[in-house]
């Protein structure tokens, strides 16, 4: 699962990561809200990696960590990318104190970090 507002990145990311040959589906997001309602609902599939970035409209990257965490076992996701253009410390701090969060990685997503990401 890709939730980034900027679609110019999404379309890059969504190339790298087809390209790979890793994932089947890519589910995408231009909006962390709508992606809660998505990971709130029955639909499938489940994603098993989600690419988060950070400074998003309506909720940002760590507003949806924090209801992600409140989400039932069955619907909440093992694996967060935060991919972003921040470059401030304190947001790659903050980021470590999520339990899902498994890697922060500065964008754009190379094939180098998808490949780390993949050994996840």
């Amino acid at each position: 699962m890709m939730i980034d507002d900027n679609q110019i990145d999404q379309m890059l990311h969504r190339r790298i990561v087809e390209r790979s040959g890793y994932v089947d589906k890519i589910i995408s997001f231009l909006y962390a809200d709508e992606a809660l309602e998505y990971l709130k609902s029955d639909q499938s599939p489940r994603p098993n990696v989600i690419l988060l970035d950070i400074n998003m409209p309506r909720m940002d990257g760590f507003e949806f960590l924090d209801e992600v965490s409140k989400l039932p076992l069955e619907m909440s996701v093992s694996v967060v990318v935060m991919l972003t253009t921040s470059m401030d410390k304190s947001d790659e701090e903050r980021a470590s104190t999520y339990d899902s969060v498994k890697a922060f990685l500065n964008k754009p997503l190379s094939t180098n970090s998808l490949e780390a990401i993949a050994k996840l």
